[in-house]
Order: structure tokens, then C-alpha cells, then sequence
């Protein structure tokens, strides 16, 4: 496969990160007008690092567009006229809906929406895949491509902009949990890279039991809670200070922020 990535942010330079560990392409161009974010690519075998996007689209038969929203629409129609029939257009833009993609480059062209998050990078991402009408007998090409990056799910589009809260903006608040649990451990005495350990290691442990195990997490959690013990006491005082309530809310906050974005 013949991939482009255009824009060279923390999201594409993730995607080109994942793709080049796993040898995803036959070559891929990564193009930016600021290149300095890749240079560790360019001595990567099948790797050009470029700032001209029109080289970049009639080098490939895949363009994954990893630009902010309010640059797509510029850059979409800058090479417009050299996306084919044959191309596959991914657009990873957070809010920007397929149909506008199709305002620029035409309806009887193949667009994917792609929702990533910035795990790509090592292979354990959290995808949603949502396709225009044409692109419906490429969905299975886009999985076999981010499959090998982590895990897919194919969503309506109407989906995409709740999934962008959970998957993408989800890393962030996982993050977060992980340095309060931190915090915590140092004020019980740990050293700060051992409470660093501790709290990574059991959270990346809780996902990995629920994931093999397919258990519910009150399943596993009634596994590890005793009559008058000390997990119950600290869950309840957790609650009692808001934790699912605030973590909902922010969830909900962070969806209605993108729903502006969308709007504008």
C-alpha cells in the first residue's frame, strides 16, 4: 500500500509511528510544511519526508488527512483536483463531517472518517471508522490497516464525534487517573518513580483482566472488596466525593465542546 499522512502532528506522527514499526506500506510519504516533528523518519526505508502535499496524493493511493479542523478545508481543496476515484481519503479531523470532505473533493470519491488516539503509536489504539457511501467495500481495508494498530470498530458517523471523547480525548482522563493514583501513593510514602510503577502497573493490569476476562468492572470489583474492608471504604469515599459523577460530567463537557467545534 502506498500511504500518505499529511500533517505531522502529535496524532499523524503517532499514525506514522505505528505504520512504520509494523511495516504497514509499501512507501509512505509524510508531508508537512514543518517537517521537523519526522525528521527521525527520514532514514527510514520506503520514507520521504516532504512539504509539498501534491507530491505527497499522486505518490499514494491512500491520504490520511491528520490536520486540525480549521486547515482541512484549505488543504483539501489545494489538491482536489489530483484525488481520483482510486484514491482512499481518510480524514482523522476531529468535528468535520464527511459531508464537507465531499464539498471539496466530490461525493463519488472513497472517504473514511478514522478516530484514533495517540496509543497508535505503539499498536493499542482504539479506532472508530465511519465511511462515506462510496467507500462502504473500503471499510474492510481501512480495518486491515488499523487493526494492525490496535483495535477497530466500525460506527456510524453520527457516532464519530462521541467516540472522539471516549477514545481520543478518553487517553487524557485515563492519564490523569493514572498521576492522581500516583499522587496518592507518594503521600503513603512511596518514592515517586515507585508510585509511578505501582499506579501504572494495576491500571494497565485492571484493563488487561477486564479485556481477557470479559467480566464487567463491579464483577471484578466485588472480587477484591470485603465486609467492612478497606477497598469498600475508600470506593465509598470516592463516591461520596463525586468521582463517577465528575468523570461523566467531563465526558459530557468534553462532548459538548465538540459539538462547537462542529458547529463551527
Amino acid at each position: 500500500m502506498r500511504i500518505a499522512i499529511i500533517g505531522t502532528g502529535n496524532l499523524g506522527s503517532s499514525i506514522a509511528k505505528g505504520l512504520i514499526a509494523n511495516k504497514s506500506f509499501t512507501s509512505l510519504y509524510l508531508s508537512d510544511k514543518n517537517t521537523s516533528a519526522v525528521k527521525a523518519f527520514e532514514n527510514e526505508n520506503y520514507v520521504t519526508i516532504t512539504n509539498d502535499n501534491v507530491l505527497a496524493v499522486e505518490s499514494s493511493d491512500i491520504v490520511i488527512f491528520a490536520l486540525q479542523p480549521r486547515h482541512i478545508d484549505k488543504v483539501l481543496e489545494s489538491v482536489s483536483s489530483l484525488i481520483t476515484s482510486s484514491h482512499v481519503v481518510m480524514s482523522v479531523a476531529a468535528g468535520f463531517e464527511i459531508s464537507k470532505i465531499e464539498n471539496s473533493i466530490g461525493s463519488d470519491k472513497n472517504i473514511i472518517r478514522v478516530m484514533p488516539n495517540t496509543a497508535i503509536s505503539i499498536g493499542k489504539s482504539m479506532t472508530c471508522l465511519a465511511a462515506n457511501d462510496k467507500a462502504q467495500d473500503k471499510i474492510e481495508l481501512a480495518k486491515d490497516i488499523f487493526n494492525q494498530l490496535g483495535t477497530t470498530m466500525v460506527i456510524p458517523e453520527e457516532q464519530i464525534q462521541a467516540a472522539t471523547v471516549i477514545c481520543a480525548s478518553g487517553i487524557a482522563f485515563w492519564m490523569r487517573l493514572v498521576r492522581a493514583t500516583t499522587q496518592g501513593a507518594i503521600q503513603l510514602g512511596f518514592e515517586a518513580h515507585e508510585a509511578h510503577e505501582l499506579a501504572l502497573q494495576t491500571c494497565y493490569g485492571a484493563a488487561s483482566l477486564l479485556k481477557e476476562s470479559g467480566r464487567h468492572p463491579e464483577e471484578e470489583i466485588d472480587r477484591v472488596t470485603t465486609p467492612s474492608g478497606c477497598t469498600i471504604e475508600g470506593l465509598n469515599e470516592m463516591e461520596h466525593q463525586g468521582l463517577s459523577s465528575s468523570l461523566i460530567k467531563g465526558i459530557n463537557a468534553s462532548f459538548e465542546k465538540i459539538n462547537q467545534l462542529k458547529k463551527n
